[in-house]
């Protein structure tokens, strides 16, 4: 077997640092091979540190020392710190882990899949969401006359009209903006590799138009949509924009339009479903446009309900 170059402390647990080279590469594998998503990858990687260090710090001295008591204390522990659909996302990454070290033969049997989580349901979720007129004047707000400002209103835009996440639309070239059947349609690349095309809104379709025209954009179709300013010159430079730089533009366009609700870039997604369904649109069909595969996914944007409990509440006059 090719040997290992020395990998610094830091880079491995201890469990696995100290296990033979066959465990330390089955351990990289699972990382490197099974996990496509960046976010996922760096999600997993930090739950199983986490979790090893933890019964490392209880005297754990080898893989095969890990038992089911050591990752049912270790979830009741999580649970008091975070909540708990966080506990369930680090369980989860643990046990799919040990399975491919399992079937890597690193271990002898998956101390986690006996393991339950914390019971959660969720039937709406908590994803603060704009009325349709904070919206529109969100949008209207932004100052065009710069580069940066056609850029904040598209991308703005996009996540309303098309229901996009921000992974998605920031991940998009100049060329996933297309003309088919006469309209301007859009393409996103959603997770799990899924390509997803829709038209655009007419409202879309002008803000997207301009951005691309007011800034130059048209010709460089394998260049990132979305783009960095580049430092001292207020110009969009080549570099893709980051998810964090979008979270940042969000809140600050929002501060200066007047908003008070503390939005973020998914907002605009459980936004735009929830106007679409308030406009006389199916879940079904929302389902579709947002490239869900249940509606009971599309459920947690619908926001609907949040007008009929304020109406509730009102009634009682005191």
């Amino acid at each position: 077997m090719t040997q290992l170059a020395p990998l610094p402390s830091p880079a491995l647990p201890a469990l696995i640092a100290s296990a033979d080279e066959a465990t330390r590469l089955r351990f990289l594998e699972f990382f490197a091979v099974t996990i496509r998503n960046p976010h996922t990858r760096r999600a997993y990687a930090r739950a199983a540190g986490d979790f090893l260090a933890w019964v490392a710090a209880r005297g754990v001295t080898s893989l095969a020392g890990v038992q089911p008591l050591h990752v049912a204390g270790w979830v009741e522990a999580l649970g008091r710190e975070v909540a708990a659909p966080s506990v369930k996302q680090q369980l989860a990454a643990v046990k799919h882990l040990f399975d491919w070290l399992v079937t890597g033969h690193a271990v002898p049997a998956n101390p986690a899949g006996s393991v339950r989580g914390p019971a959660h349901s969720v039937r709406r979720g908590k994803t603060p969401v704009l009325a349709p007129d904070e919206a529109r004047r969100l949008l209207d707000t932004i100052d065009v006359a710069t580069p940066a400002g056609l850029r904040d209103r598209a991308l703005i835009a996009l996540m309303v009209y098309s229901f996009a996440r921000i992974g998605a639309a920031l991940g998009m070239r100049v060329e996933d903006v297309f003309m088919q059947n006469r309209r301007l349609w859009v393409r996103l690349h959603e997770k799990g590799g899924k390509r997803h095309e829709m038209p655009c809104h007419h409202n879309l379709e002008e803000y997207l138009a301009a951005y691309l025209d007011g800034c130059g954009l048209r010709e460089d179709r394998k260049g990132p949509l979305f783009r960095t300013i580049a430092r001292g010159t207020r110009r969009l430079s080549d570099t893709p924009l980051p998810q964090a730089n979008a979270f940042a533009m969000v809140r600050r366009r929002a501060g200066a339009a007047g908003i008070g609700t503390a939005i973020g870039n998914h907002s605009f997604r459980a936004t735009g479903i929830t106007t679409y369904l308030k406009n006389g649109g199916t879940l079904e069909t929302a389902a579709t446009m947002a490239n869900h595969s249940s509606t009971r996914t599309t459920q947690l944007y619908d926001h609907r309900p949040d007008d009929v409990t304020l109406d509730e509440v009102e009634r009682v006059l005191i």
